[in-house]
């Protein structure tokens, strides 16, 4: 009858096997990949070939001039003031109302073609032709509309003040 096993050896290998078994599994995997392999050496020999390792180099080793010079153009105040208001205008923008912001740059824009196609006619507007065009319920849905929202932004800015 057979003995029970009572401890189990764990095979350690040398640091020569495992070198040894590294090897064999890199060169498995090359040539598994191959192909793969060659497009991406002709792929480096052609940005060699134009410069660009030469330059990406010269990069890594300027990093430090490099984020001195980009740090300095950030901190300049005509950057650190476009900063300010693109995140202020962000800030306002997302407390808006998604549909009505849409509605009114769409408006906005068929607004802008037609305006364009008036200028390319040269037809000239007076008096007569502004108090007959108020009738018009478009350009008084507009004319009402622009009317509101200055009243409103003039609120808003009354009370930014205090």
């Amino acid at each position: 009858m057979a003995q029970p096993i009572t401890s189990i050896e764990k095979q350690t290998l040398t640091p020569e096997q495992q070198k040894q078994q590294q090897l064999e599994e890199l060169t498995s995997l090359l040539t598994e990949n191959e192909e793969a392999l060659n497009r991406i050496m002709g792929i480096v020999g052609e940005l060699n070939k134009i410069g660009v390792l030469e330059a990406a180099q010269s990069m890594i080793n300027a990093k430090e001039k490099i984020a001195q010079i980009a740090l300095g153009q950030i901190t300049r105040e005509p950057v650190t003031n476009l900063i300010n208001v693109l995140m202020g205008a962000t800030g306002a923008v997302m407390q808006a109302d998604a549909d009505a912001t849409a509605k009114v740059v769409k408006s906005s824009i068929y607004g802008l073609n037609s305006a364009n196609e008036y200028l390319e006619s040269n037809k000239k507007v007076g008096v007569r032709d502004f108090m007959k065009v108020m009738n018009d319920p478009d350009i008084n849905r507009a004319v009402g509309f622009g009317i509101h929202f200055l009243k409103g932004m003039g609120k808003a800015l009354k009370d930014e003040q205090h």
